[in-house]
């Protein structure tokens, strides 16, 4: 028999063991905000339709496409409430789905948008006291859209960045600048520091704005030079001896210093609208995306000024990727293609090591833990592959639901906002 001392210290070794691979899902794409997750024991197989290995169903209030974030036993998500022209936070139980509570941030008319995008489609984001959210708010009057293809109607408004503590409590609700596009609103926040930063390219003056966490004053907002509507979410990483703030849109993909919103680099084009956040590997960033052009590339983060000729490491026109992100793992950089496809890239060479269908068409954007990238169809088909040169299938596992959000891991257990439900799957305890 194991002596008491023995078995409680070896039970402590196993929670500390246990914790050290637990991480919150504190925003949009995670920890790193690029899909990755160092746990373990991820679910590998469920099925939506039987109840293998899901932990609870909740039905969702009202409709929306952002993804949930998890912070300890708290998930926080988005959703309108389109009958009462309520966009609201929640807060939901991640032990029982149960929900905590629902607060209506913005109530205003509907806006115009693209029949993919949705009126709640920002993911929020939490420094575990207060979580911030973005919405778009429109008194409903109609302006002729610009950046069109053919003539017509589109509202304009604001865009509105709110604060709340864990008990639902406004802290503060601000509007940094006007947001107008033809396919709706979307911008999820992103923290550094003592900043809240949040994207405002559209097809109006463009700008990215930084705003105090604590008061939601602006501290700097940067103009936009081509006033095109794009929503990609910045990336922050410390590389090159410089923390760069980086993201594409408007017809240029740009490196910032997030701390003043002044210029490290910048690359013209490749392509006029962005949606898929960029990702990196310690020594190059990844850009996969584009309309009406398509395009993957690989950037050396070394610059200063205009890089387009010098610092472009490969670049791919062989993927029609736009809306999903991709991610980075083993060497490979996966890239999702609207259409249901995937390609894979060696990340040192840029060749095309395979490409494969595995879905009818992908909104979500790729997570990746354990060896394994997640891909999520909007049929609620999840694809399991393992990183590899090669494609290799390791699950397929259905939600039982239509599913147009990214989804989220943390502790051992993953989390999809499914059309009809907020679903968790992953091993009782």
């Amino acid at each position: 028999m194991t002596p008491r001392p023995l078995l409680l210290t070896a039970l402590l070794a196993c929670l500390i063991a246990a914790s050290t691979h637990a991480e919150n899902w504190p925003g949009w794409r995670g920890p790193r905000g690029d899909g990755t997750s160092s746990e373990q024991n991820v679910p590998l197989h469920w099925d939506g339709t039987t109840g293998e290995k899901i932990v609870w169903k909740t039905p969702n209030p009202g409709t929306g496409h952002g993804s949930p974030i998890v912070w300890n036993d708290s998930i926080f998500l988005v959703t309108c409430l389109e009958d009462r022209l309520e966009r609201a936070l929640l807060r939901v139980d991640a032990r029982t789905g149960d929900i905590l509570w629902q607060q209506v941030v913005v109530r205003a008319p509907l806006e115009t948008k693209h029949n993919l995008n949705s009126y709640a489609s920002c993911t929020p984001a939490t420094d575990g006291r207060l979580v911030y959210v973005a919405f778009l708010e429109t008194d409903g009057d109609l302006v002729e859209a610009t950046n069109v293809g053919r003539s017509r109607k589109v509202n304009s408004g604001q865009m509105v960045v709110a604060a709340y503590d864990f008990d639902g409590q406004q802290q503060w609700l601000v509007r940094p600048g006007g947001f107008i596009s033809v396919h709706g609103f979307c911008s999820n926040p992103v923290l550094f520091k003592d900043l809240v930063i949040v994207n405002g390219d559209h097809d109006g003056d463009s700008y990215i704005v930084a705003l105090n966490r604590q008061t939601g004053e602006t501290v700097w907002k940067r103009p936009r030079a081509h006033k095109t509507r794009s929503y990609v979410t910045p990336i922050i990483r410390d590389v090159d001896g410089r923390t760069q703030l980086v993201f594409s849109g408007s017809h240029r993909i740009a490196s910032l210093d997030p701390r003043d919103g002044s210029l490290h680099w910048e690359i013209d084009g490749p392509t006029e609208q962005f949606v898929a956040s960029m990702v990196d590997d310690g020594e190059q960033f990844y850009m996969a995306a584009g309309f009406p052009t398509h395009h993957v590339m690989a950037i050396r983060p070394d610059g200063q000024g205009n890089v387009t000729d010098t610092h472009v490491a490969w670049h791919s026109t062989e993927s029609k990727c736009y809306v999903p992100s991709p991610v980075v793992a083993g060497g490979y950089l996966f890239v999702p293609d609207d259409r249901g496809t995937a390609s894979v890239y060696d990340t040192a060479t840029g060749e095309r090591v395979w490409r494969d269908r595995l879905g009818r068409h992908f909104s979500a954007s790729l997570v990746t833990a354990e060896g394994r990238v997640y891909f999520t169809a909007d049929d609620g088909i999840v694809k399991v592959l393992s990183v590899a040169a090669k494609p290799e299938l390791l699950a397929e596992n259905p939600l039982g639901e239509y599913c147009y959000a990214s989804p989220a891991i943390s502790a051992g257990r993953m989390y999809f906002r499914g059309e009809k439900h907020l679903i968790c799957i992953g091993d009782e305890r």
